[in-house]
This record gives structure tokens, sequence and C-alpha cells, in this order.
């Protein structure tokens, strides 16, 4: 199906500002998916809060232009489906390798964070990585068991030493 210049132009504005503020981005080939498969991957992205697009890679191109993933020009060979991460760094990630494990035919080519291109296997990395939330909770988990150890401590010699008053 060929675009008109004006769907074109706007397409590569939506991806465009879409990259402009996304997190990351993970490129991978979709090729044997069935349409209720790739449904399925779009409502999950809706809920992770993940854009999820396929683009032609020239479209693509020109819209990661000036973005923090011009590195992922040299991977946008063939049928892509890009998947940015709008929120949490990990979520595209996390949402692509998922679909994986359960679709086979989607295979993950690259992705993209800070303006580096990551392989497959990095991608896997920062896919386990906490979100905000979870990460906060970890870090004031940490920061509580001090205190409440020490508070159970005070109040064991308190209890010793009111028995021993007894």
């Amino acid at each position: 199906m060929t675009l008109r210049i004006e769907d074109k132009k706007r397409i590569v504005t939506e991806v465009a500002a879409v990259a402009a503020s996304a997190k990351s981005v993970v490129a991978a080939e979709y090729r044997g998916l069935t349409v209720e498969q790739l449904t399925a991957l779009r409502m999950s992205a809706r809920k992770g809060g993940v854009y999820l697009r396929v683009v032609r890679n020239t479209l693509a191109r020109r819209a990661m232009e000036g973005t923090e993933f011009a590195c992922l020009q040299e991977v946008l060979v063939g049928p892509l489906l890009l998947a940015f991460s709008r929120e949490e760094p990990g979520a595209a990630p996390k949402l692509m390798s998922e679909f994986a494990k359960l679709n086979e035919r989607l295979i993950i080519k690259a992705g993209a964070y800070n303006g580096k291109l990551m392989p497959p296997a990095d991608l896997a990395k920062l896919a386990k990585l906490p979100t905000r939330d979870q990460a906060i909770s970890l870090l004031m988990a940490v920061m509580k068991a001090p205190v409440g150890k020490l508070a159970r401590t005070l109040a064991a010699v308190r209890d010793q030493k009111m028995a021993q008053a007894a």
C-alpha cells in the first residue's frame, strides 16, 4: 500500500514525538505472527505504557534522527515492530521478551537506551530492572530495617531490666 506524502509526514512526526520523550526502544521482527497475537501484544503494550508501532524503516530512520535512538538506524532492516517505553526504561524490553517467550515468531533484533545500541542479551538485563515504584519500595525496606531492629533491641533491653527489677 502506498502512502501519500501527507501520511508519511504525519507518521514521521508522530513517531519522532514519541521517540523524543521515550526512555528506551526495542525493534523486533514480527513476521509470522497472527492478527490475534499482534492484538494481544498491543493490548499488553497499552497497559504497560509502551507505544507500539509498525513503521516503514525509511520513515522510522527519519523519525529517530536527532534522538538518542538514532544509533538504531543500522538495525532497521526488514519488517520490524518498534516498541517505545514511555515511563519506565524496562517496560518495552520486558513486554517484548515476555511476549517472545510465548511466541517464538517474534524475534527481538536490538534496542536502544541512553543513546546506546543494545543487543537482545543486554535488553534482557534491562527488562529485569525494577520499576521506579518497586525500586522505591526496596529502598524504603532497606532504610526501615535498621530503625526497626534498633527499636526491637531497645524494647528487649527495657523488658529485660523491668523483669530484673520485679
